[in-house]
């Protein structure tokens, strides 16, 4: 018996969660549990609980990201969560930053295999991309680093007042309480635990919110914002 086979019949909350594009996140799930076990983007013991615990989990944050903003998902992965947000919200343009060559392969594939023409897929570091990729509204998240760790990679991505929005676990809060003399240093204003999914899944999916004020990044990364702003200007005279 193939994975595939194994992936359980889609709840009937993601017909709610997906609506019209309900097809396409069934055919994201079933090359998940496909190509995704085969290429190790995804464990096979995930497959069946793919629904509940990974494609609602993710689809869920669609609750706290604004409309018609443009969205970065760091260390996208197999997808999670860019792709079903990108399902659930058209409105959004969404970049899958990901660093690894198999893994931008199967975003592309997925990508185009789904039509998804509000998404963009870069192979990339987040440390590396400060003036390669334009400044985004929203970060996103999910399973990539400790929080202090993330926002690293995260935050000098964000626009002025922009907002990072990270996926985490039970220990959220004291993840947070952790990192918060690092955001302080990356010019983060505001922080929040939010608890978003209220009757599509349980638990709730747990979703940190960093928000940054008008120096996304803090000192630290203002000359590299200003150096990468002087390059591009420089390319576009030439």
């Amino acid at each position: 018996m193939t994975e595939a086979a194994e992936l359980p019949q889609a709840p009937e909350e993601a017909r709610t969660v997906f609506g019209e594009f309900f097809p396409e996140a069934v055919r994201y799930a079933e090359l998940l549990a496909d190509a995704g076990v085969k290429r190790g983007l995804i464990g096979p013991r995930e497959v069946p609980r793919l629904w509940e615990r990974h494609l609602l989990n993710c689809a869920v944050l669609s609750e706290v990201v604004p409309e018609q903003v443009t969205v970065c998902d760091v260390g996208s992965g197999a997808g999670l969560p860019g792709i079903p947000l990108a399902l659930v919200r058209p409105d959004l343009k969404i970049t899958l930053l990901e660093p690894l060559l198999r893994r931008t392969n199967f975003l592309q594939e997925v990508v185009e295999l789904l039509g998804l023409d509000h998404v963009t897929v870069v192979r990339g570091r987040a440390e590396e991309m400060l003036g390669t990729l334009p400044a985004v509204h929203v970060v996103t998240a999910r399973a990539v680093a400790p929080l202090d760790r993330l926002a690293g990679w995260g935050v000098p991505l964000l626009r002025p007042y922009g907002e990072m929005l990270a996926l985490k676990g039970d220990t959220a809060q004291e993840e947070l309480d952790g990192a918060r003399a690092a955001l302080s240093k990356l010019g983060v204003v505001e922080t929040s635990v939010l608890q978003v999914g209220q009757g599509i899944v349980d638990p709730l999916s747990t979703v940190v919110r960093v928000e940054v004020g008008e120096s996304p990044g803090g000192v630290r990364f203002a000359a590299k914002r200003a150096k990468a702003a002087r390059a591009g200007r420089a390319r576009r005279r030439r």
